[in-house]
Formats: C-alpha cells, sequence, structure tokens
C-alpha cells in the first residue's frame, strides 16, 4: 500500500462517496426529504479521511493529524445536522421543498443526481486532504501547525454558532423571531464563516506539503457556493419566506457574513 498512487486513492474516495449518495438517494426518496443529503455530505468528508488514514503513503504524524481533523469537524457537522433534520424528518426544509416544486414533475430524477454532485464536490473539495496525506517528507512545517491553530478556531467558532442557534430555537418564546443573540447579534451566518474559516485552515496546512497551493481551491469553492449558490442566498429567501418584516429588519441591521462587525 506505500506506493498505492494518488489518483488510485480519489477514485476509492469518489466511488465510495457517490454510492453513499446514492443510498442516501433511496432513503431521501421513500421519506419525502431531501434534506438529509447534508448530514452525510458532511459525513462523507470523515469517510473519504479515513480511506486516506488506511492507504496514503505520506508521513504518519502529518496524515494522521489531517485526518483526525476532517474527522472531528465532519462528524460534529453531521451530527449537528442529522440531530436537527431528524427531529422533524416528516418535514422537509423549506430549501428543499422550494426545490422540488421548481423541479416538478421530473423531482426525484434531479434530486438523484443532485445527490450525487454532492458527493462529486466531496471529493473535489478534499484536495487539501489528498495533498497533505500523501506527502512522504518527514517532519511538519509552520504552515501545518499554523492550519492547524487556524483550524481549532474555526471549529470551536462554528460550534458556539450553532449551539446559540439550537438554543434560541430551543426556547418556545422565540418561535417565529430571528436569532440575533451571540455571535448571531453581529453576523446573520456566523456558522457559515466559520465553516469557510476551517476550508482556509486545510489551505494553509496543505502548504506544507507539495502542490499544496492547488488546495485553495477548496476555500474558493466554499465561499462561492456559500456566498452566491446554495449557502446565504437560499438560506436567506426561506427566512424571508417565513419571517418577512422581522428578517428584513435583521438584514439592515447585521453583516451578511463576518461575525465581528455589526452595521450601526
Amino acid at each position: 500500500m506505500d506506493n498505492i498512487p494518488v489518483w488510485h486513492l480519489v477514485i476509492i474516495s469518489l466511488i465510495t462517496c457517490c454510492v453513499i449518495m446514492g443510498l442516501v438517494w433511496l432513503w431521501a426518496h421513500k421519506i419525502k426529504n431531501a434534506g438529509v443529503v447534508d448530514i452525510f455530505w458532511s459525513y462523507n468528508f470523515p469517510v473519504i479521511a479515513i480511506i486516506l488514514l488506511l492507504l496514503a503513503p505520506g508521513f504518519g504524524t502529518r496524515k494522521t493529524m489531517i485526518c483526525a481533523m476532517v474527522i472531528i469537524a465532519g462528524f460534529r457537522l453531521g451530527t449537528h445536522l442529522a440531530i436537527r433534520i431528524v427531529s422533524h424528518i416528516k418535514e422537509e426544509e423549506g430549501r428543499y421543498q422550494q426545490l422540488r416544486k421548481e423541479w416538478a414533475p421530473n423531482a426525484e430524477r434531479r434530486f438523484f443526481f443532485f445527490f450525487q454532485f454532492q458527493g462529486i464536490s466531496n471529493v473535489l473539495l478534499a484536495i487539501p486532504f489528498f495533498v497533505s496525506a500523501v506527502n512522504p517528507a518527514p517532519g511538519l512545517s509552520p504552515f501545518e501547525y499554523a492550519g492547524f491553530a487556524l483550524w481549532f478556531i474555526s471549529v470551536t467558532g462554528e460550534t458556539i454558532a450553532d449551539r446559540q442557534l439550537a438554543a434560541f430555537k430551543k426556547d418556545p418564546v422565540n418561535k417565529g423571531k430571528v436569532c440575533d443573540t451571540g455571535l448571531w447579534h453581529y453576523s446573520r451566518h456566523p456558522n457559515y464563516f466559520f465553516e469557510w474559516l476551517m476550508w482556509v485552515s486545510y489551505f494553509v496546512f496543505a502548504l506544507g506539503s507539495p502542490y499544496g497551493y492547488l488546495a485553495v481551491i477548496s476555500p474558493a469553492i466554499i465561499l462561492y457556493l456559500l456566498l452566491k449558490v446554495t449557502g446565504i442566498p437560499a438560506t436567506e429567501a426561506q427566512s424571508l419566506r417565513s419571517k418577512g418584516e422581522a428578517f428584513k429588519k435583521y438584514q439592515a441591521s447585521t453583516s451578511v457574513f463576518v461575525p465581528w462587525f455589526k452595521k450601526g
């Protein structure tokens, strides 16, 4: 296994992620809730990390370090999403209800390809993991220490943001209100900000390996998706549909992304 080519690792990871997403699509089709894709999109990164931990030929300490980072972060986010989604498993989230309406009458078929694309995106975004895990050079570089420190900050920040939102929603007094406490007082999406920062940390970590600069693709794609595609636009559109004027006032007073800047 010491000489396994990186492209073999990519193919193994791609097949595994796509098979998982195919099975998840079958489940989603049965329960009529496409939102479960978010859970397994997060869990697929630890799956890739385990594959690399077992098969990649890189320096043991570096490989263990990057894989542990990915497993911890992916499992935390996936479990957080699972708790939230499973709690209302019979009610599909508004974002996916909207897609179901837009894609009718071929929604299920289009969801299948959507799920497969999510599996492919897992592998594309995993570039920093592949780059780091196949590097055989002994010892760790300053980039890898810096990447780990930034990762710790980002995971901690995202965990705090998620817990603050969950606590707000759990209180029945807040039903129908907009969460504007804690980090959410400054940013409408602190969880997304720290998620992006985590991908920046993986890029910084990868700079300690040959061709590490290629890993910039990952935070760049995540930033684009969050700001322009499936992240903030879809989430805010749903919030406007469900909370109306209250969310418009919240939009006017907060930063869209960065959690330490508040308007006014």
